[in-house]
């Protein structure tokens, strides 16, 4: 059994739901994880911070609107007056449901059951597509088997043995939909993945049923050597490895999540990337191993602050890293990159909720400097310990952008480099024109 991803773009119109709905059927079993339509929870979030400033009228407001553009798209998909009439039914019990928090008091909780909405709206309507179009089918609620626990991890066990049960039902078809993103927290209250978690719960039920192979579909045709947004002539990655690919995801190609790389690994599930527009082209596959290059691709990562702390003490301050690991670890922030020297360790985050916290506590420990609007621009390929001078040439065609910190043989798959946002086009380019002959 294969599982499939659709993202909002993907599933963003009546168009693109039923162009969907004749990718999926194929006859194949298989397990549909599909988004909230492109710019729905955009819209569930701006309604949640009125009802949080209660904002009444404005939430009311926005949510009419959204609930018109649904009925359009209603009588758009469905052919036929029974059909067109159950979706509005369906779409009418949602919006009376949003309407329900207007007179409320309004708290993060009621918050991640509105960003729900999304999801549950997507795909009972994909569902009712393919039952008009005499398509077999089961919708499966995320809310069901897919549990994080009081760490907001995973709940691995949970979500494979629930899942399991679900499908095992006896009228359960080859042919199955549910929500991505959505999910239940250990005291069983609606939660979610994260903005972009629909990739990571494809993973996990890929993971959980040991699937033959997880694709992922977006409107691009896989992982690029380059940011298409910035970069212009960039060309697709026919085949990464699972480093390489969470290397990109996780230092600014927004084409995966992050997440979604580690639960396909360990289970060691091929992962392919496919475009919904495309839907022949081979994408970009993801396995365990991937061809030796010097180097595959380039991304970046916008919002980074950078961090130095000075101490002219610190030669001789045993423990003095574990202490300042310790402050981010007591404010959950995590870290991107770190330099050390004799007398100073610089580092990088890009969550600054606590960025004053974590500032005020580590001045204990010696002088602080702090610059923001960075960028880290990081190039993937392989950088093994065998290799001589491609960490050079990397380095040569940067000659001209002025770099704030460099971080190399943390992995060998990766060089890391910080710079400021200004200077980020002009890495990547150089990156991109000078390192040209070393992709092919």
């Amino acid at each position: 059994m294969k599982v499939l991803k659709f993202g909002g773009t993907s599933v963003g119109s009546a168009d693109r739901i039923r162009a969907v709905a004749g990718l999926i059927d194929n006859g194949e079993p298989q397990i549909v994880v599909l988004s909230a339509m492109s710019g729905t929870t955009n819209t569930l979030v701006e309604i949640s911070n009125c009802l949080y400033r209660n904002e009444k009228q404005a939430a009311l407001h926005i949510i009419q609107n959204l609930e018109v553009n649904y009925y359009i798209v209603i009588t758009e998909l469905f052919e036929t007056e029974a059909y067109i009439q159950k979706g509005k039914t369906f779409i009418q019990t949602i919006f009376t449901y949003l309407r329900s928090f207007i007179n409320k008091d309004f708290y993060p909780l009621q918050e991640k059951a509105v960003l729900a909405q999304g999801e549950i709206m997507s795909t009972t309507l994909m569902h009712y597509y393919l039952e008009e179009c005499g398509v077999n089918n089961t919708l499966l609620s995320a809310l069901e088997y897919m549990r994080i626990d009081k760490d907001c991890e995973p709940d691995y066990f949970y979500i494979r043995q629930n899942l399991k049960r679900e499908l095992a039902q006896p009228d359960t078809h080859p042919l199955i939909i549910t929500q991505g993103f959505i999910c239940r927290n250990a005291y069983g209250e609606i939660d979610n993945l994260k903005r972009g978690g629909s990739d990571y719960s494809a993973a996990l039920v890929g993971a959980a049923i040991k699937a033959e192979e997880i694709q992922i579909w977006t409107d691009i045709d896989g992982f690029h050597n380059n940011d298409p947004r910035i970069v212009e002539g960039t060309k697709a990655i026919r085949h990464l490895s699972f480093d390489e690919a969470a290397e990109l995801a996780y230092f600014g190609a927004k084409i995966l999540h992050p997440s979604s790389v580690q639960p396909a690994k360990k289970e060691n599930i091929p992962v392919r990337l496919k475009n919904t527009l495309c839907p022949d082209d081979e994408g970009t596959l993801i396995t365990e191993d991937s061809p030796a290059k010097n180097v595959k691709a380039v991304a970046a990562k916008s919002g980074i602050t950078a961090i130095k702390i000075k101490s002219t003490n610190m030669l001789l301050a045993y423990g003095f890293l574990r202490k300042v690991f310790e402050v981010f670890e007591a404010w959950k922030t995590p870290i991107d990159m770190i330099a050390t020297s004799e007398v100073a360790v610089s580092l990088t985050i890009d969550c600054t909720e606590h960025l004053e916290e974590i500032l005020k506590d580590l001045e204990k420990y010696g002088t602080i400097e702090v610059d923001r609007n960075m960028a880290i621009v990081c190039i993937v390929g392989d950088f093994s310990a065998g290799k001589s001078g491609l960490g050079a040439q990397v380095l040569k065609a940067l000659e001209e952008v002025p770099l704030r910190m460099i971080s190399y043989g943390g992995s060998a798959h990766n060089i890391s480099v910080l710079v400021k946002e200004e200077d980020k086009k002009k890495a990547m380019t150089d990156l991109s024109h000078k390192l040209e002959d070393l992709q092919h």
